[in-house]
């Protein structure tokens, strides 16, 4: 049975190139870069409606004219999607911020924001013809491939460096996966998985490499919008690795003005990194279009340690566009700040979430928000994988 997926092309988000939709593909033949999925929002926008919205499932797929799977049984679902947004006053209080909100991914699938992507690339991998998947993972990317490929059947490789904590590596291999653990950084992960699928076949997974892991992600942007009567924040804050979230939530902006479900107004995007890994703030802050390597990447935040990410000027791109920023907090200020949000809210937030609330404190001391302003913060992930920096 078909979808109401309004897919039409895959486009490059760097030369414009367009290609088939409907073909297994990783980055842009011509040069490199990631493939964006497009689709008829003309046609989309019939259909895709805040009151047809009301009566549907409360997960991602609810906004299916804009993703990509074509056929129904190949919708790989676990119950991903449809996070709680919450307003955070006692935590607004105590920063000077009362319109804090926080929306907590870490009650999806997998206990991460992965679970959306991953869950949006193995059903169109699936449904293509994948045969056996691979992915580069600092740990929840690779819980989450894990568990979408047990779920429908498919062999899942997964390479993380030797250092993750050791519920990311059991997780995965619960799931099913083959777990291979390498010396080095997810870079030197990513090298493997290139090895792996020249020698084997196996379908690359990895972030922005293929084009449609940002399909699920981008639903964070659609589900902001909703939860919020479509109508936007003024700022948004997230952390930023890989960076597919960010990317993708831009993309979701535009594509609802086009259909009419929001205007043109947006939110001031915010990228934050750990000041031992932030290749995005200093190639922000350079005015560079790429972000050249970091080296000596480390931080407590697997998710942030990332040194190179092939969507970099797509990230950067939505920093200028939004008018936002690029901030580098301390794993130290992460650490107090996640016993602040969770004091004053009840989630237990990933490093990574906490160092959104360090930015967000930043940038109220320097005056680049204002305490009137709503601001979102994205909590990615449970602390409870990361367990150990607190015991």
């Amino acid at each position: 049975m078909k979808t109401a997926s309004t897919l039409t092309h895959l486009e490059c988000g760097h030369c414009g190139a367009t290609y088939d939709a409907h073909r297994l593909m990783n980055l842009c033949p011509a040069c490199s870069k990631p493939l964006l999925a497009r689709y008829d929002l003309a046609r989309a926008a019939q259909t895709l409606t805040p009151q047809a919205l009301a009566s549907r499932p409360a997960n991602l797929w609810r906004y299916e004219e804009v993703l990509p799977v074509q056929r129904r049984e190949a919708m790989i679902t676990l119950g991903e999607g449809w996070t709680p947004l919450i307003h955070a006053q006692r935590l607004g209080q105590a920063i000077g911020c009362p319109n804090t909100y926080i929306k907590d991914e870490s009650l999806n699938p997998t206990g991460s924001f992965k679970a959306r992507g991953l869950s949006l690339a193995v059903s169109r991998a699936f449904e293509l013809g994948a045969r056996e998947l691979a992915i580069p993972s600092a740990g929840n990317a690779a819980g989450a491939l894990s568990a979408y490929a047990a779920a429908v059947g498919l062999p899942a490789h997964v390479f993380m460096p030797r250092d993750v904590p050791t519920p990311f590596q059991v997780e995965c291999r619960t799931l099913g996966a083959s777990v291979t653990l390498v010396d080095g950084l997810i870079t030197d992960c990513g090298a493997r998985v290139r090895e792996g699928v020249e020698a084997h076949g196996w379908f690359d997974v990895s972030t922005l490499k293929e084009p449609y892991r940002l399909e699920g992600k981008k639903t964070m942007g659609y589900e902001l919008a909703e939860q919020m009567g479509w109508t936007l924040p003024d700022v948004v804050i997230y952390p930023t690795g890989g960076g597919t979230g960010l990317v993708g939530m831009w993309k979701a902006f535009d594509e609802m003005e086009q259909m009419g479900l929001i205007g043109s107004k947006r939110p001031r995007m915010v990228t934050v990194q750990s000041s031992g890994c932030a290749p995005m703030v200093r190639a922000f802050q350079q005015g560079a279009e790429f972000a050249e390597p970091w080296q000596g990447a480390h931080t407590v935040a697997d998710g942030l340690r990332v040194p190179a990410a092939v969507g970099d000027f797509l990230i950067l791109r939505a920093l200028r566009e939004s008018h936002g920023t690029a901030v580098a907090v301390t794993d130290d200020e992460m650490l107090a700040y996640a016993r602040q949000m969770g004091r004053h809210t009840g989630i237990f937030p990933a490093p990574e979430g906490a160092a959104c609330l360090a930015a967000q404190v930043q940038l109220l001391e320097q005056g680049w928000i204002q305490p009137d302003e709503t601001v979102v913060l994205f909590n990615t992930g449970s602390g409870l994988k990361y367990a150990h920096l607190w015991a």
